[in-house]
């Protein structure tokens, strides 16, 4: 005599209803499971991707304004590559989005690109550290500076009466209270645009890990399959 499964309410030689042909193919990683990764694996992309490439922008064009404002600032005052990298990052992220998804990692691009997304993600986040640290000491350092016009250039030094005390040079400035007024506008504007990039890079890096080693869902769940009973026949 030999057993078989069969859901609780059907006879023993009917079909399975339509419902429970649905659950078993999201247990068996039918097309149900594929669509909910996909819809994982695309939706975040887009957003993160989107956001990081309007920072980007937005901090590569204040880094160009403060260029504009004093050709002599060092790169490190104007970080408009930082900027850049973003963008470069973002468009990884667009490129993630394009490719179709497969199932457990199965496809090698698909993989080395998302590798390559969560390592420019957490280099942004590092980057974006460094650059709030620079932002914040060069803001507070203006604030100190005593500035005196000299031809078309600005000399602005901490202590005029020592000697050895570091000068800071400002050429193409017409008027030395801008780089007390203006020069720390921007330094504000820069750490607070490199804050925000920060955080939407350490989600990004996030997200990639969760989904790649953690159970992560997007969508509608799918129920667990009904009681199973065993039928003599």
């Amino acid at each position: 005599m030999g057993y078989r499964k069969s859901p609780v309410g059907s006879s023993g030689g009917g079909n399975a209803p339509p419902g429970n042909e649905k659950k078993e193919k999201a247990e068996t990683g039918g097309p149900v499971v594929e669509e909910a990764q996909r819809c994982c694996g695309c939706r975040f992309p887009l957003l993160v991707a989107l956001l990081q490439l309007l920072l980007g922008i937005a901090i590569a064009g204040v880094g160009f304004l403060m260029v504009a404002l004093s050709p002599s600032l060092l790169t490190r005052e104007t970080p408009y590559w930082a900027g850049i990298i973003m963008c470069v990052v973002s468009l990884v992220g667009f490129i993630l989005f394009c490719i179709t998804r497969v199932p457990d990692e199965r496809a090698s691009v698909q993989f080395i690109t998302k590798l390559l997304y969560f390592l420019l993600c957490t280099m942004g986040l590092v980057i974006s550290i460094l650059v709030i640290a620079y932002q914040c000491h060069h803001c507070a350092l203006t604030y100190s500076l005593i500035c005196d016009k000299l031809g078309e250039d600005c000399f602005c030094t901490l202590d005029p009466t020592d000697p050895i005390a570091r000068t800071f040079n400002y050429s193409g400035v017409t008027d030395c209270s801008t780089i007390k007024s203006t020069l720390p506008m921007y330094n504000i504007l820069q750490m607070v645009l490199n804050l925000a990039q920060a955080v939407v890079c350490l989600v990004g890096a996030f997200m990639i890990w969760k989904h790649r080693y953690q159970v992560f869902f997007a969508g509608l769940q799918m129920g667990s399959p009904s009681a199973m009973q065993w039928q003599s026949v």
